[in-house]
């Protein structure tokens, strides 16, 4: 087996370098990180999503470094050049609940000799695992910036059920979506699937054209995602979502964003994310397929897993905290009714809720100047 290597200096800005922490919950951890050439600067933690990378953080993290943090940006578990994880569809899923995905984050600080972090910031799936650090443990991790993905609290334990009918076992919503007129299916339970892996690493595009094509179709440069509130968890509401989000039944990802592959002009024109930035996802997801990333979201609705976080219902995130998204991603509207509840009643201490125009789903990629200077703003308390 070719032995793991960190990124090539090429593909990085100057000033972010590339290297592994060892004994890490199991992993050894790649990271990307800046401002590291001065120590006892404070540290800002910063958490990727799916289909994504530390890499995903390379416009911002200067920016933070400049301003006098030391910056780090791990490939989650999961993902990219972290290693020690387990890959296989019928191995040890429990290694990616999210409080081991908190310990991760934890150990990881640790090991680079910190007591706690000026602020855990976390994008797309990362958001959930920010504020879980943050809630669980917020004498660690002080602040908290979620991009994208609102946090609605703990799940709720069963209460005042003694002697009442019980709720059903399985969420009736899919066969509703299933019902509709266009057949539909959500796209977490599709990701849960054993197909789904393989229906992106094998598609018949190729993973670089794949993740053009889905990339493209959640970012504000595909101008039909004008994003609104939905009324309520329903088949008719969900349905109004793109179908990168409820997707056709009959379709898999990949046949779903194929049809949103952009232009070789519009392509040429995103300055956002290049062919070259584009081939690091590329090379990393073809090399370690999606399975890593897609074990997430199978924890997450199993309700299995939900039962050591029901341990914390009803507490909230008590430290500073901010919402970041961009003001064409559908992602803030996708569970009804999360970002109000973030805002009222999840977060006590939230300082703002921004949603930057020019930007879908990647913020932090497509405007990272807006970005970077609300991240600042926040962690210098402007």
């Amino acid at each position: 087996m070719t032995a793991i290597t960190a990124l090539e200096t090429a593909t990085l800005p100057a000033g972010i370098r590339s290297r592994f922490v060892d004994g890490i919950n199991g992993l050894r951890i790649h990271i990307l990180e800046a401002g590291f050439e001065t120590r006892g600067r404070p540290c800002v933690l910063l958490l990727h999503g799916f289909p994504e990378l530390a890499y995903s953080w390379r416009k911002v993290m200067l920016p933070l470094a400049e301003a006098g943090y030391h910056v780090v940006a791990p490939d989650q578990r999961g993902y990219g050049r972290t290693t020690g994880w387990d890959g296989n569809y019928d191995g040890d899923l429990p290694s990616f609940r999210m409080l081991n995905i908190v310990r991760d984050a934890l150990g990881l600080i640790s090991a680079l000799g910190y007591r706690s972090v000026a602020a855990v910031v976390g994008h797309d799936f990362g958001s959930p695992a920010a504020a879980w650090c943050a809630l669980v443990r917020p004498d660690l991790f002080r602040s908290v910036v979620l991009m994208s993905a609102p946090f609605a609290g703990p799940p709720a334990l069963p209460f005042d059920t003694d002697g009442k009918p019980q709720l059903p076992r399985h969420d009736p919503i899919h066969a509703d979506l299933a019902k509709l007129e266009r057949p539909r299916k959500h796209y977490q339970w599709y990701y849960s699937t054993r197909a789904a892996n393989r229906d992106m690493l094998d598609c018949p595009q190729g993973v670089h054209a794949f993740l053009r094509a889905y990339y493209h179709h959640k970012s504000a440069d595909w101008a039909q995602n004008v994003p609104m509130p939905l009324k309520g968890w329903t088949a008719t509401e969900l349905a109004r979502l793109p179908t990168y989000y409820v997707m056709n039944l009959d379709q898999n990802m990949a046949q779903t964003v194929a049809p949103y592959m952009p232009s070789a002009e519009e392509i040429s024109a995103c300055r956002w994310l290049t062919e070259d930035e584009l081939r690091v996802y590329t090379s990393e997801y073809t090399r370690t397929g999606f399975q890593g990333g897609l074990q997430w979201y199978r924890c997450a609705i199993d309700p299995a897993f939900s039962t050591d976080l029901q341990l914390f219902d009803g507490r909230t995130i008590d430290v500073p905290s901010l919402f970041i998204a961009g003001k064409s991603d559908w992602g803030i509207y996708q569970r009804p009714g999360a970002i109000e509840r973030m805002q009222s009643t999840a977060c006590t201490r939230m300082q703002g809720c921004h949603l930057i125009e020019g930007a879908g789903h990647w913020v932090q990629q497509e405007q990272p100047v807006v970005t970077s200077d609300l991240l600042l703003a926040f962690l210098q308390g402007r």
